[in-house]
């Protein structure tokens, strides 16, 4: 490898050289390919590895983002090439010195998202002591679409297939291939739950941080009827060999012409609630079962796990919708109806909320609340759990909008508190105690990934200890005790199709 001065660092991966860049004294990394151009003979299949290139390769740039939904504004591929199965890397010291490394796994409710979004740049982490990862995967129907002759879960073999390269090469970036967190919010967050438990993730990672873990898998049949109804859409019947002859653009522009429609199909039930056309399939190979089923049964006994959720998980969803202010009592009726285990337990439990809030504590509570706490009540059968509540109120959109609301937690485990989208959260100019609760939060999580050990006792079922994120940060018992109990029952199985009106 190259001086560690120099400005543009050298190191030899399986392969070829890579050059990258010094920057605020840490080395980076970026547009790393883990695995070949998803296009081609190679569309719509799993991934496969990369190949190799002659002389030394510039990573000085992000590569493209996958092909993903335009339905939030986001844009859709960056390059022709379909280029789009690469990583980067942030470390503090290349070479020898076997740091805990942590990889991340971006959410975008599995529709979209981009491992070069400015809020997830590693630098700051990376300074605190560990090499950080993050990756590309496949999106939207290219990488969850359930077509006929293409493997389930493409987007989830995309994360094992990169998972494997840090196996393979991070000890060049001066990474501990032993000591590797995988780490993730909301679909990220997901995704991880569900690499737990995969028999092709198996050994990869070693440890885990799931933040707001979302309870949404598909059965078979769900996704089966979901994908033809996108295949539907282009004139075609939803075979792999078909689609695959189209642009990926026109195939994701069809997942969103789905996604539109799916308050007009109550066969999707759940999934046509929330508007999720895509989702991790539990087809039984890939993903051999829901994870907190997997985890009961004893899977990844040895991945120690850190998770928890916001406290008001779902006020982003309502702001960005403009919702705040507007729910009816015939859409919290509805939600109760579709969503909980038993409507009036519901209404009984929280007495003194209005319909808007009972609107959104169902949709918390069904999203990410209680699958969060369900992963970690399944993980401490086996192994041990710790798990928390982020409870302080973001301080952006006015201070008291938001709460302590979804996606909270990006900027304060990464530290970057301006970038991206971090300013809605945060506002323009960060208050002191954002910047310290970062440090606290990005402190537990390198501990966790150093040692296994975060600072505060692990969960089980009579303490139930949690620890409260909050601006005087405290160790307590999971505070949510009443939709605890009204959830306690539920299994959160894979959502079924229901039979045609």
């Amino acid at each position: 490898m190259s001086a560690i001065g120099s400005a543009h660092p050298e190191v030899q991966v399986g392969t070829g050289r890579l050059r990258g860049r010094m920057e605020d004294g840490v080395a980076v990394f970026r547009g790393v390919p883990f695995a070949r151009p998803p296009v081609g003979a190679l569309r719509l299949a799993a991934p496969a590895p990369a190949e190799a290139w002659d002389g030394v390769r510039e990573a000085g740039a992000f590569g493209p983002r996958p092909p993903q939904s335009r339905l939030l504004g986001a844009a859709s591929a960056d390059g022709a090439d379909g280029d789009w199965l690469t990583l980067n890397v942030w470390s503090p010291d290349p070479g020898t010195a076997r740091l805990p490394v942590m990889v991340w796994i971006q959410g975008g409710g599995y529709m979209y998202g981009w491992s070069g979004d400015p809020l997830f740049d590693g630098r700051v982490l990376a300074r605190d002591g560990v090499v950080v990862v993050t990756a590309n995967y496949r999106v939207s129907a290219e990488g969850f679409g359930h077509f006929h002759g293409a493997p389930a879960n493409r987007g989830f073999l995309d994360q094992v297939a990169a998972l494997r390269w840090v196996r393979d090469n991070i000890a060049a970036f001066g990474g501990d291939p032993d000591r590797v967190t995988a780490f993730g919010e909301s679909a990220g967050a997901g995704s991880i739950a569900a690499l737990m438990t995969m028999p092709s993730a198996a050994g990869l990672f070693h440890r885990a941080i799931a933040q707001s873990v979302p309870g949404i898998f598909f059965s078979t049949e769900l996704a089966a009827d979901i994908a033809a109804a996108v295949a539907g859409e282009l004139g075609l019947p939803p075979l792999a060999g078909e689609l695959a002859r189209l642009s990926p653009e026109r195939l994701i522009d069809a997942g969103d012409a789905v996604a539109e429609k799916m308050g007009d199909c109550p066969q999707w039930g759940h999934a046509a609630h929330v508007r999720t056309p895509f989702a991790p399939v539990v087809d039984g190979e890939v993903l051999p079962a829901v994870p907190w089923r997997s985890l009961v049964d004893g899977a990844a006994h040895e991945v120690e796990l850190i998770v928890g959720h916001t406290r008001d998980e779902y006020r982003l969803f309502m702001a960005i919708s403009g919702d705040i202010g507007q729910i009816t009592a015939e859409q919290t009726d509805t939600a109760l109806r579709v969503l909980t285990p038993d409507p009036e337990a519901y209404r009984a439990a929280y007495p003194g909320a209005d319909e808007e809030r009972l609107y959104e504590l169902v949709h918390s509570d069904w999203l990410f609340r209680m699958p969060s706490v369900r992963l970690a009540e399944a993980r401490q059968k086996h192994g041990r759990a710790y798990l928390y509540e982020l409870t302080w109120p973001a301080p952006g959109m006015g201070g008291d909008l938001l709460g302590a609301c979804h996606g909270l937690g990006l900027p304060l485990t990464f530290g970057n508190l301006t970038a991206g989208s971090a300013g809605l959260l945060i506002g323009q100019e960060p208050p002191p105690a954002a910047v310290e609760l970062s440090a606290r939060v990005r402190a537990a999580w390198i501990a966790f990934a150093t040692t296994g050990d975060p600072g505060w006792p692990a969960y089980e079922p009579r303490n139930r200890h949690t620890w409260i994120i909050d601006a005087e940060p405290d160790i307590a018992a999971y505070p949510e005790e009443a939709s605890h109990e009204l959830w306690a029952g539920h299994a959160f199985d894979p959502l079924a199709l229901r039979a045609r009106p």
